[in-house]
Formats: structure tokens, sequence, C-alpha cells
């Protein structure tokens, strides 16, 4: 990881979010921070570790599937670790899937490629939860927001976009001869880019893949698996949904749960593209505006999403940071090479 990059993102962030508080006025974005409930807060800080809890289900069950050997409190701190890099890392938020395959391989001793094909097998099985969402989404704005002809198709062009780079990722991920072919083209154009030989290279990449392949197409045949796992990812998805209904009730403002959903789908895909660390700027700024069209005060939105974003961002950053450390030197120095 570039740690200095990492730095200079988050700070251009900050400035961003600093700015938008600075256009809707310091002041009524404090007097509302003061009206809110902090028993709302705290509900909304537990839901918050409920959902991480349920992730850490769900990834546990998963590696009982591939009988890797683990430990429910650490593999905790590893979910909670991953989904720190994974917000620090403009990358499309991806970052940290393989710093917690490495993180299991360590503890489990178990090959760096079953652990990769549990962390991907956990990330799939959000992907149907998330595309009835956006379906549920997309048609909530359509009959109710009344967006724009521009706006609802850019939408449309980037849930499109999405789904096929998710559809070309898990093929790459299941069927052998296309992962294949991929890896050999992506080593093609990069020859044409350096003398070196990338022969070596190109071996380990298609070994681990084959070897990473085999493991995920088993679990994949484990239905039982499958719908227990799909079924928490659902449950995550309306929790999700549930904290920031509750952060708006700390507020005294009742939010539709359509509109909450709405949000999610348009930050979600922000959140996708590597910009800035965990979104920052853009996703607050995407939130304020769409609750702010939804009706609500725009000192209410802000403060209600700088709560949101303190619960779901920067509280987990804090807490993964704090957590490093812990997991050995061994975790920095493949952070560094990643």
């Amino acid at each position: 990881m570039d740690y200095k990059k990492v730095v200079v993102l988050l700070t251009v962030g900050i400035i961003v979010l600093l700015a938008m508080i600075m256009f809707v006025g310091p002041g009524q974005i404090f007097e509302a921070l003061k009206t809110a409930n902090i028993y709302y807060v705290i509900l909304a800080i537990i839901i918050q570790f409920v959902i991480i809890w349920l992730w850490n289900i769900r990834w546990s069950i998963i590696c009982d599937s591939l009988d890797i050997p683990h430990n429910k409190l650490s593999l905790f701190a590893m979910t909670i670790v991953g989904l720190a890099i994974n917000d620090l890392t403009p990358s499309g938020r991806s970052g940290g899937e393989p710093v917690r395959a490495y993180l299991l391989s360590k503890s489990s001793s178990a090959d760096f490629k079953k652990t990769f094909a549990t962390v991907m097998a956990d990330k799939l099985c959000d992907t149907f939860p998330f595309i009835v969402l956006a379906i549920f989404a997309i048609s909530y704005l359509m009959l109710y927001m009344h967006l724009s002809t521009a706006l609802f198709s850019l939408l449309m062009i980037s849930l499109v976009i999405f789904i096929v780079a998710l559809v070309f990722i898990v093929f790459v991920c299941i069927n052998e001869s296309f992962g294949i072919k991929t890896i050999q083209w992506v080593f093609r154009q990069l020859r044409k880019l350096t003398s070196r030989d990338l022969d070596k290279y190109e071996e380990t990449a298609t070994t681990s893949l084959v070897g990473f392949q085999s493991s995920l197409l088993y679990l994949m045949d484990d239905y039982k698996l499958l719908v227990i796992a799909t079924v928490i990812s659902f449950l995550v998805w309306f929790l999700e949904l549930t904290r920031v209904y509750v952060v708006f009730l700390a507020f005294g403002v009742q939010v539709s749960l359509g509109m909450i959903a709405a949000v999610f789908l348009v930050s979600t895909l922000i959140g996708i593209i590597p910009i800035l660390p965990g979104g920052l700027g853009s996703i607050d700024g995407g939130m304020i505006l769409l609750y702010s069209l939804a009706g609500i005060t725009t000192s209410i939105s802000t403060a209600a999403t700088l709560i949101e974003r303190m619960i779901s961002l920067w509280m987990v950053i804090i807490i993964g940071l704090i957590l490093l450390p812990f997991f050995g030197a061994g975790v920095l120095d493949y952070i560094d090479s990643g």
C-alpha cells in the first residue's frame, strides 16, 4: 500500500467534506447535531457491530465447508481489519480481501489459494442481494423521485457496468479455460510494456488460479452453504438500511426504507469507483444531495450523514488500524507489497 498516496487522498477527501460542511453552514449542522438522541446513535452503533458479526458468521461457515481451522474471535478481528483496508484503498474498495485471505492463511496454516477462495465466496454471496436491492432502489427512484432522463440513464449505465464487471469476475473465478485465457491476455499486454521475462510470473498466476478455482467451485456446489450465506447477506443488507433509519430517528425524522435503499445503491456504485479512500467526499455528497431531494432539510441531511459515516466508515477504520499491529509485522509487509 502506498501510504503517502492514501494520506494525500484522505486529506483531499476530508477537504472536500469540509467544503460541503462550509457550504451548508457549520452553525446549522452543529445545531442539528445537538438535537440528536444519543440512545438512537448508540443503537445504530450496536447494529453496525451486529452487521460485522453476521459477516463474520458467514465467513466462518464458508471456512468450515473447506475444513479450514479458525478461531471465531480472531476471524472477527480479521473481518474488521479487511473492512478497514477496503475503506483505505482507493481501488474499488477491494484491497481488504487479499489481506483477509493472508491473515487466515497465516493463522490456520491453510493454503492461500483455499483461504482466498473463502473470501471470494464470501464476497460473491453479497451479489444476489445487491442486485435485488438495486432493482428495488431504481424502481423507487423512478416512481417517487422523478429523476431526469440524464440522471436516470447515468444510474442505469453505472449499474449495467457494475453487473457486467461482476459477471466477468465471476466467470474468471469459476471457468478454468476462460480464466487462463484472461491471464494470458493480461501478460501479453504487459509484455508490450516491459522487456522483463514474465514467464515465471505467468506460470505462478495460472497455477494459483487453477488451485483457487477448485476450492471456489467446491464451495459453489454446496447448495446448503449458498442458501445460508445468501440469507445472512439479505439480513445484513436489511440491517444496513435499518442502521441509517435509526440514525435519522435520532433527529426525529422518519425516512422510508425505499429512499434509504436508493441512497445505498448510489453510494455503493460511487464507492466502487477508485477515486478516494472510502468514497470520502463523493459518497457523503451524494447522500446529502439525495436526502435533501427527498425533502429533508440540508442541515439534518448533513448531520445524519456525518453520524452515519462516522459509524460505518471511520469507526471501522479506527478499530481496524488498532487491531492491525496485533497480527504482526508480516501483514504490514504484505500490505506494502500490494
